[in-house]
């Protein structure tokens, strides 16, 4: 049986996060959410608390799912900056998306954007996951510096900051309509960029 419950609040977040990306978190109401999720008020409020709740474990989860995505393609590249490469060719060229994948602009930004001021708990947390994910990039990129990956002079806290951001503003741009042609052309273009921090061999 617990196995089961497990099951269906991972069915329900991953139905949260479709939902909370198409409309955002405003803009979702509390039927929306018992619809999608299919889920009665009370249980809804049992499992998740609140709306609020439900959406910061929906983006906890989202930014896991990112975090996991990045690190495999590192792994299966042997490299960070080629597993960066990696992960964003298959964001926006690959033809085996899973779900998240398939809906390249950042919901971690969305809610940032979305958010209605300093004060809004959103925008503190997703400042907080953004954190997170620049934290995780600094400490691989550490890793490969340490490797030779990388020239001994690169600021990993620096680059990794710069990585965050390409991966992002890909997603985002990804958005625009672009053609594959402009899509593979601006992956070309980060990966020069990129060069100039590898240690030369």
């Amino acid at each position: 049986m617990p196995r089961t419950a497990q099951y269906d609040r991972q069915a329900a977040l991953q139905a949260a996060i479709a939902l909370f990306w198409r409309r955002g978190y405003y803009a979702t109401s509390l039927k929306d959410i018992e619809r999608e999720l299919d889920m009665r008020p009370g249980s809804l409020y049992s499992a998740f608390g609140s709306k609020q709740g439900l959406f910061v474990e929906a983006l906890d989860a989202y930014t896991a799912t990112m975090a996991d995505d990045v690190q495999n393609h590192i792994a299966a590249s042997g490299g960070v900056l080629s597993g960066v490469m990696a992960y964003l060719r298959w964001l926006l060229l690959g033809q085996k998306c899973p779900a998240l994948a398939a809906t390249p602009a950042c919901m971690v930004v969305k809610t940032l954007l979305e958010s209605t001021g300093d004060e809004d708990p959103l925008r503190g947390k997703a400042t907080e996951l953004l954190r997170r994910v620049e934290l995780g990039f600094t400490a691989a990129l550490e890793q490969a510096k340490s490797a030779g990956e990388l020239r001994p002079d690169v600021d990993c806290e620096r680059l990794a900051r710069l990585l965050q951001t390409q991966v992002m503003g890909v997603r985002s741009f990804a958005q625009s309509g672009a053609s594959e042609r402009q899509l593979k052309q601006l992956l070309e273009d980060i990966e020069q960029v990129f060069l100039s921090y590898r240690q030369a061999h």
